[in-house]
């Protein structure tokens, strides 16, 4: 990496941190910038214009995430084994954060707002193929069920994040089984 680009990746590391503690509503330029200890006119040097900078923070983000679900569970586990551990961790105290970034995101993109919609659907894209590489199932079956586990673990999120942790308890339990 040039020093440029060492430069650039150092700043999106604090500006993720600020989104994560902050929310998106933080994800303004100059909150950026101070977050950063830069100024707005040299982010603008990094980055095209600020939907570019917000685009590259929501996915310094999610490789986040991506990076600790990977430490943390191992690839080709059958369905309900996968959904357990995913949910397990997503529900620490540590991930809350990505999956509140993640629905604020995801409720900009239902919105039709920029870059929200189309960072999202990137970041999605991104969930199918990791989920893709954990579950234990053939090419075919793939195809099917990784877009339902998705699916399924997006309902279950957004049931615990609206109060109903009992509710997406008891789904997750009988879609392990019925999956199994």
């Amino acid at each position: 990496m040039s020093s440029r680009e060492d430069r650039r990746d150092a700043l999106l590391d604090r500006m993720a941190d600020h989104v994560l503690l902050e929310g998106l509503a933080g994800a303004t330029l100059r909150p950026l910038a101070a977050a950063a200890e830069t100024s707005d006119r040299m982010l603008l040097y990094y980055f095209a214009d600020k939907d570019e900078l917000v685009a590259a923070v929501l996915e310094k983000i999610a490789a986040r995430i991506l990076a600790d679900l990977n430490d943390m569970i191992a690839p080709r586990l059958p369905f309900g084994t996968l959904l357990h551990a995913v949910w397990a961790a997503l529900a620490s105290p540590q991930h809350r954060p990505y999956m509140s970034i993640w629905y604020d995101l995801a409720a900009g993109a239902a919105r039709g707002l920029e870059p929200h919609r189309k960072v999202s659907g990137v970041i999605a894209d991104g969930y199918l193929a990791w989920i893709e590489g954990r579950l234990a199932q053939d090419a075919h079956s793939l195809t099917q069920t990784a877009p339902l586990f998705l699916a399924a673990l997006q309902g279950l999120y957004l049931l615990d994040a609206i109060g109903r942790p009992d509710i997406a308890s008891d789904a997750m339990t009988a879609l392990a089984k019925e999956c199994a």
